[in-house]
Order: structure tokens, then sequence, then C-alpha cells
């Protein structure tokens, strides 16, 4: 059976409506920390059970015959919670279960040093499943387009986009990505330990970005520099939570220091195209 975790979140349904196109519905199950949030997919045929990362008997019934595995990466940090140590929880009763492979969804920036707080987070995930004794795939996705509009919503609507100095960013879609993990967990392409970058096919920084904003939006999109220390206090001042707040410290770190920035071909080779262009998705959200 394929089972995939966090099937209430977008990537995840996502991953199911894509591997629905591979696999027959009897043959997958998802877990969810709230079953009533997917009826939906429960109508589809899909087996539908309560999993929780902090409750391992849950797991251990949400998973049973369990072969492939895909575990999505906790969040947990956001809120002050240990994902590593939900991390460590899943991949111990997957072992239990008996399940064959996991698949996980890492990033690019999965490495000790990164400044990207997941980074870090992913690398020690990704050590936890080279010692488990299990086969592993982690899928190191791109960053995401959404976060692009997200973090610059604001930006886009006032004209200015603001923040500490950053560098290139290989922005890739849920869409793509969701393809691309339900391709592999379904085995239609095969890779052992880390992927390579699942990346978009080009690399924009924030000023690109603001040119290709204001190109699509017809109106003027500057780029302004701000110091670290300007972005905190207004991110304080207006209620960010500290976590979030290093998160977001973090991207512009690891942008400079060019942890997103490599384009790499693997995800076009999975999805047998060419991946959406942030051009692309930014247009369908911005003229919306």
């Amino acid at each position: 059976m394929f089972i995939v975790t966090g099937a209430s979140g977008k990537l995840g349904r996502k991953i199911i409506e894509n591997l629905l196109i591979h696999v027959p519905a009897a043959n997958i199950g998802v877990s969810a920390r709230d079953p009533s949030k997917v009826v939906d997919i429960s109508a589809c045929g899909v087996r539908v059970r309560q999993g929780d990362y902090n409750d391992a008997e849950s797991l251990r019934h949400a998973w049973a015959g369990a072969k492939n595995l895909l575990m999505i990466s906790s969040n947990a940090a956001a809120t002050g919670g240990n994902p590593l140590k939900q991390h460590a929880t899943a991949i111990r009763i997957a072992r239990e279960v008996g399940v064959e492979r996991i698949f996980y969804t890492s990033q690019v920036s999965s490495a000790e040093a990164s400044h990207f707080p997941p980074g870090r987070d992913h690398a020690a995930t990704e050590k936890l499943l080279a010692e488990s004794g299990l086969a592993w795939t982690s899928i190191r996705h791109g960053f995401y387009a959404e976060s692009a509009l997200m973090l610059n919503a604001r930006g886009f609507g006032a004209g200015t986009l603001e923040g500490p100095e950053d560098g290139k960013v290989a922005w890739v879609s849920h869409d793509d990505l969701a393809a691309a993990d339900a391709a592999l967990l379904a085995g239609i392409e095969v890779i052992d330990g880390p992927t390579p970058p699942l990346t978009g096919s080009e690399a924009l920084d924030l000023a690109d970005l603001a040119e290709l904003a204001g190109d699509i939006m017809g109106k003027a999109i500057s780029r302004r520099i701000v110091s670290e220390d300007i972005m905190e206090a207004k991110a304080r001042a207006a209620g960010v939570p500290e976590a979030s707040i290093a998160v977001m410290v973090g991207y512009y770190r690891a942008a400079h220091a060019g942890e997103f920035e490599v384009v790499d071909p693997t995800l076009a080779n999975i999805l047998k195209r060419a991946p959406e262009t942030i051009r692309t998705f930014l247009t369908s959200k911005l003229r919306n």
C-alpha cells in the first residue's frame, strides 16, 4: 500500500490527486490529524485514518500495511514544536510496521550549516533516514513559488519589495512538485537517498520579481534593500512570532549565500515536460 501523510494539507492533497493517476485508489492510504477534513478523499475510495506525528500509536494504525510511505515534513517548528522528535517517531513506526521505503519531503537548502533553519532540520532528518536501515528517498524540493507570492504580497500591492540583501531563487510550484512526488512514490522514477534539487527552470531575486510583477500588473514596482534589524523590528511590531522571524531572516541570509539559486533539470525529467515558469505562476495570481 502507498501511504501519504498530511493529507489535509495543500501539498498532501495535490500529491494524492497525482498518485491516483498512477495507482488504484484501493492501494492508497492517507493519514491526517483530522480525518474530517479529508472526507472527499475517502469518497474517492482512498483509505483514510487518523494519524499524528506526536502519537506513535495512531501512526501504527494509520500506516498498517504500508510498503511505500511519503512522509511530509513537519512544520512544528513554526509553533515552537520539535520536528526532529516527530520525524524520529515517524521513522521508528515506519520501520516497525514494515515500510520498505520512506519518501521524505526535504528542501534544496538541506545542510547542517544552512542559514535557513528548516534546511538544518531537513539535514538532520536525512541523517535519521540514513541511519534507519530502510530504503529512503529524500525529495529535495525547490523553494515554493507560493512563498514568493506570500512573502511579497504586500509589496506587490504597495509597489515596493522591501527586505535585506537576497539572491537568486529557482522558484517552483506546488503543482509541479506534487506531480513529481507522486511519480517517485509510485516508482515511475527511482532515486535512492537525496534527489538532485527539484527546481524551476530559472532563478530570480527580488529585483527580478519586482520587474516581473510590475510587467504583469502594469505598474512600477521597485526593490528596496533594508537592514535585517529594520525588517525584524517591523515584523515584531506587526505581531509576527519569533520563530517565523528567524525563518524569515534565515531565508534572506540563505538566498544571499546562494542556497536556493541552483537550476537543475531533474524535475523536468521526472515530469517529462518543462516546469511552470514563475511568470506563468505570478500571472495567474496577480491578475485575479
